[in-house]
C-alpha cells in the first residue's frame, strides 16, 4: 500500500505540474486560435513618442484582428536581443523593432530570418549588414531636418552662429542633421554651424553641452536640438545665461512641454513628427505582407512644423 500511495501522489503531482506549465505558456499570448500575433520591441516605451506610436499600432492591429505583444527594451541592446529571441521561441507571425543600437541589432534580425519570421522596423532603422528587414516605417527625417533648418533660418535671419545638439549613432538623427545642414546651405548660407556635439538625446547632457558652447561662442544665435529633450536641455542652459529670446532654439517632436515653451516664446519652433501615423503605417505594411503583397522598402511619413502661431490650434 505505501508503494501504491507514493505512485498515486507522484502521478497527481505530474498532472498538476503539466497543467501549470500549460497555463503558463498560454498566458504569454492573448491571441485567439488562428489569430496573427505580432511581437513588438520598443527601445524606450516610457517616451511619449513611442507611447503614441504604440497607440497607433494597437488601433490599426485591432482593425485587422491582429494580436500585439509589446515589450520595452529600456535602451538596452542585450535586453532587446533577448526579447527577439523570446518572440522567435514563441513563434510570433511578425516582429517590429525600434532598435536601440542600429548596428548591433543585426544579429537578432538574422536569427528571426533563420526562423522565417518577417521583421519590420519603425522610427529607427537597422544599419547592420546582418539580417534582412521587410520594410522600414519612419518619419522622412531628411525632410524633417530641412524643416528644422528652415525654422532656424527664419529665427536667426541671414547670418549667425548656431549649434547642433546631436546623437550621431542614431540613423534617424543622422538624417535630421543632414536635412538641417542642407536647409542652412540653401536658405541661409551665411549661418554657420560652430558646434556639433553628442548630447545623447538626453536633457541633462544637452544642458551641460549648451552651457559650455555659450562660454566659447558668446555670439551664439541658435541651437538645434535633435529631439525635444535636447532642445529643452538647451533652454535650461539659455535661461541660466539670461539669453532667452536672444538664442533661438529649434527642437524636434513637439512634445507637450516643448509646445508650451514655444507658446511662451522661450523656444522658436519644432519639427513635428506623427508617431501614431508611423505606428499605423507599420501595421499596414505587415498587413500587406500577410496578404501576399510586397510593401515599400521604406515608408516615409512627412514631418510638419509647430511655432507660436500654431499654439492655439489642436495638436
Amino acid at each position: 500500500m505505501p508503494m501504491k500511495s507514493a505512485c498515486l501522489t507522484a502521478a497527481v503531482l505530474c498532472l498538476a505540474l503539466a497543467a501549470c506549465s500549460h497555463s503558463s505558456s498560454q498566458s504569454q499570448s492573448s491571441a485567439a486560435p488562428g489569430q496573427k500575433r505580432i511581437g513588438v520591441s520598443i527601445q524606450n516605451r516610457e517616451a511619449t513618442f513611442y507611447q503614441d506610436m504604440e497607440a497607433g499600432m494597437r488601433a490599426e492591429a485591432a482593425k485587422f484582428g491582429y494580436s500585439l505583444d509589446v515589450v520595452d527594451a529600456n535602451r538596452d541592446n542585450a535586453l532587446q536581443q533577448s526579447q527577439v529571441e523570446d518572440f522567435i521561441s514563441q513563434r510570433v507571425d511578425a516582429i517590429v523593432l525600434t532598435p536601440y543600437d542600429s548596428q548591433a541589432i543585426g544579429s537578432a534580425i538574422a536569427e528571426a530570418n533563420q526562423a522565417q519570421i518577417p521583421v519590420f522596423t519603425a522610427d529607427i532603422a537597422s544599419t547592420s549588414r546582418l539580417g534582412a528587414v521587410i520594410a522600414h516605417v519612419a518619419s522622412d527625417n531628411v525632410q524633417g531636418g530641412f524643416v528644422a533648418g528652415k525654422l532656424m533660418c527664419t529665427a536667426v535671419g541671414k547670418t549667425g552662429a548656431v549649434a547642433i545638439i546631436d546623437e550621431p549613432e542614431v540613423t534617424s538623427v543622422q538624417d535630421r542633421v543632414r536635412g538641417f545642414r542642407q536647409a542652412l546651405a540653401q536658405l541661409c548660407p551665411a549661418v554657420t554651424v560652430v558646434a556639433d556635439v553628442d548630447g545623447g538625446g538626453q536633457r541633462d547632457k544637452a544642458e551641460s553641452d549648451v552651457s559650455d558652447i555659450l562660454q566659447s561662442h558668446r555670439d551664439l544665435a541658435g541651437v538645434f536640438g535633435i529631439n525635444d529633450d535636447s532642445a529643452l536641455g538647451a533652454l535650461t542652459a539659455v535661461k541660466a545665461a539670461n539669453l532667452v529670446g536672444k538664442v533661438a532654439i529649434v527642437g524636434y517632436d513637439a512634445t507637450p512641454e516643448a509646445r508650451a515653451a514655444i507658446a511662451a516664446g522661450q523656444m522658436y519652433g519644432d519639427a513635428v513628427q506623427y508617431p501614431q501615423q508611423i505606428g499605423m503605417d507599420a501595421i499596414d505594411a505587415i498587413h500587406d505582407y500577410f496578404s501576399g503583397k510586397q510593401p515599400p522598402k521604406f515608408v516615409k511619413v512627412n514631418v510638419g512644423t509647430f511655432t507660436k502661431a500654431d499654439a492655439g490650434k489642436a495638436p
